[in-house]
């Protein structure tokens, strides 16, 4: 494959790599001719350079795992997620953010000017900017012990609210991180899809159920594909982007449009939009 977005011989990391969307990055990035790092709890098919087994849950694994990272580093993909039920709370957001957070913090001083750090938000984080004093507590908690800390505190909330919540919390911290990060010529987005056709999909539709997923497909009416979503993570981290900084791409198929021209009522049956 022609190596346009200028991954040839760049050294990335990608978690969540064994599956969906981090599954698709990784191959991709392979097949552009980056030197590709996954890390996962399960084996990873795509045929990358290193893989590592990380719980993002676990301080300890995710400090050993980021010593062992060869540098530099040019590019950082979070995929790694939990979808919420029948996991808990407190461990949905460790892994869709406190982990996370923790590893692209451990990775920063390896990520040389350039580079750039791209993660995955959801369309179910829309409205965060309404949440955000609330947001910004978790986002400035310091390290990874204060963010459990502040889930702890916050248990009753993350039972109900969990995934949503972090990825209100992600897109927040895109938004304050990126200002302070591109002072070492780092960049940080995320992206935010809709409904995507992965492992996670029969867990969201056990918790929610496919009407009310359905409804978050808008006009494009179906859901995405993993590729569909990695590659534009490879395109906001890719060398190309360099002035695209604290962005959250919205990846849902103009779910948030219709939404917000009013084609598209939130919470209604996906039939109930006006074409």
């Amino acid at each position: 494959m022609e190596d346009i977005l200028g991954y040839a011989d760049r050294h990335v990391v990608v978690t969540g790599a064994a599956s969906g969307m981090g599954a698709a990055t990784a191959r991709i990035l392979v097949d552009l001719g980056a030197r590709v790092t996954a890390l996962d709890l399960k084996p990873t098919t795509a045929p990358v350079d290193r893989t590592l087994e990380v719980d993002l849950r676990d301080r300890a694994a995710i400090e050993q795992a980021a010593a062992t990272i060869e540098e530099p580093v040019h590019a950082f993909f979070g995929c790694a997620g939990l979808p919420g039920p029948p996991f808990s709370g407190v461990d949905v957001m460790l892994v869709n953010f406190v982990g996370a957070r923790h590893l692209v913090e451990l990775l920063v001083p390896g990520i040389p000017s350039g580079g750039a750090v791209a993660v995955v938000a959801s369309n179910a984080g829309m409205g965060w900017q309404q949440q955000l004093p609330q947001l910004m507590e978790l986002v400035t908690a310091d390290g990874f012990d204060a963010g459990h800390e502040w889930c702890e505190q916050h248990k009753e909330l993350l039972e109900t609210q969990a995934y949503a919540l972090s990825k209100k919390v992600i897109n927040a911290w895109v938004a304050f991180r990126a200002a302070t990060l591109i002072a070492s010529g780092v960049r940080l987005n995320c992206i935010n899809p809709g409904p995507t056709e992965t492992a996670m999909m029969p867990y969201f539709e056990n918790y929610a159920g496919k009407e009310v997923l359905d409804a978050y497909l808008g006009p494009i009416a179906r859901r995405s594909t993993p590729d569909e979503q990695a590659w534009p993570l490879a395109f906001l981290n890719s060398p190309r982007s360099s002035f695209v900084n604290g962005e959250s791409v919205t990846t849902d198929g103009g779910f948030l449009g219709a939404v917000l021209t009013g084609q598209v009522k939130l919470g209604a049956p996906a039939s109930s939009a006006e074409r």
